[in-house]
């Protein structure tokens, strides 16, 4: 369980500049694999073939990209004005370490000093307020290292406490290191499955469409990480999922009503096998399977989700139990096959 989840969280990803995380990837399974795709937008397709003579095609899916900045300007005094890549806010990053561009040159947020606020304590912050440092004194000195478009990437080190995995990037490097456990123990089936790896997920589920048009799958699984919600200073109404209760299951989600066969067949074979788990409690933000419903002949999918606190953070937690239950679903699912008859209507 989670072979990979330490490194993948470790690499810098953000939607557009997936490649580091793509590399990590095909460098450990696309030796095992009986094909492997990349398409224009780059994404990245892994074949692992039936036993048997079915032409029936599962898609797992999981999104590379992580949300981060962007430099959109360099200021006189050599500091940086950026912008998001993907749903970040702003209150989330004052004072976070951050490494800028391939070369990884450290930096961090800035803001203005509490004995200099008067009237403005309580008002959040806005992104024409928001800063990068990285010990810089003149424009032209930064410039010559950091161009206008740079990526930074927020720095945080992987932590393991108990039942807690606390990270950078777990929305979705989750769900891939999900689809590489997967990988690694395929239950034996007659019909073909397709790991696919996307990118863009973060800025409009850019991705998916795409590489579910390169597969032309009969059904798919969406992996993610989603928002917990069980925070103290929520009121219970608002929590969307809780840690420790097992993957969540999507049953609608923004722009989607999920296929309720799928959704069905997904609670039936948690509760027949004893796994946990939790319906998604709020029906905000979307995933990949959104972008899914909107391609070729409207392709159905189901979601599952690991719990996730903080998510679009410079930190943010899992429980190692809810991960595991996730696994397990999903390998009984593809085990007993049923997955794939979802077009035939015959379950």
């Amino acid at each position: 369980m989670m072979k990979w989840l330490k490194e993948l969280c470790a690499l810098h990803g953000a939607s557009g500049n997936e490649h580091p995380v793509k590399a990590f990837i095909r460098s450990k399974l696309a030796d095992r694999s009986d094909a492997v795709y990349e398409d224009g937008i780059g994404n990245l397709v892994l074949l692992r073939k039936g036993a048997g003579k079915s032409a029936k095609r599962l898609m797992l899916l999981a999104h590379m990209d992580e949300v981060g900045l962007m430099v959109t300007n360099i200021e006189e005094d050599g500091r940086l004005a950026v912008m998001p890549v993907g749903g970040v806010d702003p209150r989330v990053l004052l004072g976070k370490p951050v490494v800028i561009g391939e070369g990884e040159i450290p930096g961090f947020i800035g803001y203005q000093a509490i004995h200099l606020q008067k009237n403005t304590l309580t008002v959040p912050p806005e992104w024409k307020d928001i800063r990068v440092e990285a010990g810089f004194t003149k424009k032209e000195q930064a410039a010559e290292k950091i161009p206008i478009g740079t990526y930074i990437h927020f720095h945080t080190e992987y932590e393991e406490f108990e039942n807690r995995i606390v990270a950078k990037a777990l929305d979705d490097r989750g769900g891939c290191s999900i689809l590489m456990d997967l990988f690694e123990d395929l239950p034996a089936v007659d019909y073909d499955i397709y790991f696919g790896f996307v990118v863009q997920e973060e800025v409009g589920l850019r991705g998916s469409g795409a590489a579910a048009k390169l597969v032309c799958p009969d059904v798919a699984l969406v992996f993610e990480t989603t928002t917990a919600g069980d925070n103290p200073e929520l009121s219970p109404a608002r929590w969307s999922t809780h840690l420790d209760q097992g993957v969540a299951l999507s049953y609608l989600q923004g722009g989607y009503a999920l296929d309720s066969r799928i959704f069905e067949l997904l609670v039936d074979t948690a509760s027949r096998n004893r796994i946990p788990y939790q319906c998604k409690g709020r029906t905000v933000g979307g995933t990949d399977a959104t972008r899914l419903a909107k391609t070729m002949y409207g392709i159905p999918s189901g979601g599952l989700n690991i719990p996730g606190r903080y998510i679009h953070a410079p930190v943010s937690m899992i429980s190692k139990s809810d991960y595991q239950s996730a696994v397990d679903l999903a390998r009984r699912v593809i085990a007993e096959g049923k997955i794939v008859q979802i077009m035939e209507g015959s379950l």
